[in-house]
């Protein structure tokens, strides 16, 4: 496979949607289920996150790489899975994770794939904390957000509000109360971000403020 000839089709999806997106920012999304592993002793090992892109970035990429002549579209959805996990190794895998308020560190991703589903671009991996923790009695919370909001992540959502899929635990140990809260941004930072032109970026973090947040919440339990 001419790793040459993916990347430019790739930049070139990149470079449709760019121009085909509206002005304000975000130009694309991500539908998001996030499974929260623990192992026997109840311990968090993982979060794995399932990443549904948005169909008419799905479409663009399928499209280029359909037109990829030496490689096969199965070889150029495993390229597109390693370009993924480089750049978001880079960024925290856009994820952040705290327990009791205090930040946990993350691991590497090494298991991902990348494959179609129902016409939409799929990104699945496993993002380890770089120690299991335990819930015991506390909360665990994240977000996971693109952090100039180019791209908006938002929870799976079922009649209007996140589904039920959306958030799980999954293991042996532990039994708790699983939420999402909505994200309530300020009505200048919405007004800032749809301002934004296409190569402009807001505030550092913009995103954070458009995050909605998982609570998995073990005090009671």
């Amino acid at each position: 496979m001419n790793r040459s000839a993916l990347t430019r089709a790739l930049l070139a999806a990149g470079s449709l949607l760019l121009a085909s997106g509206a002005q304000a920012h975000p130009h694309g999304w991500i539908d998001l289920s996030v499974n929260v592993v623990t192992d026997a002793q109840g311990r968090v090992t993982s979060l794995d996150q399932i990443w549904r892109m948005d169909p008419f970035y799905s479409l663009i990429v399928f499209d280029e790489l359909r037109n990829v002549a030496d490689a096969t579209f199965e070889e150029g959805l495993d390229q597109l899975g390693q370009d993924i996990r480089a750049n978001l190794s880079a960024q925290h895998y856009f994820t952040s994770v705290w327990l009791d308020g205090e930040p946990l560190a993350l691991g590497e991703v090494s298991e991902y794939t990348t494959y179609q589903s129902n016409n939409r671009l799929v990104y699945m991996f496993s993002l380890p904390l770089a120690e299991p923790v335990a819930l015991d009695d506390g909360r665990l919370e994240y977000q996971i957000y693109d952090p100039t909001y180019y791209i908006e992540v938002v929870h799976e959502e079922q009649d209007g509000a996140p589904a039920e899929s959306a958030l799980a635990l999954v293991g042996d140990g532990t039994s708790c109360t699983l939420s999402i809260t909505p994200a309530d941004p300020d009505p200048e930072l919405v007004l800032q971000a749809a301002l934004l032109d296409k190569g402009e970026q807001g505030e550092p973090e913009l995103g954070r403020y458009f995050a909605e947040t998982g609570h998995i919440d073990c005090t009671e339990s």
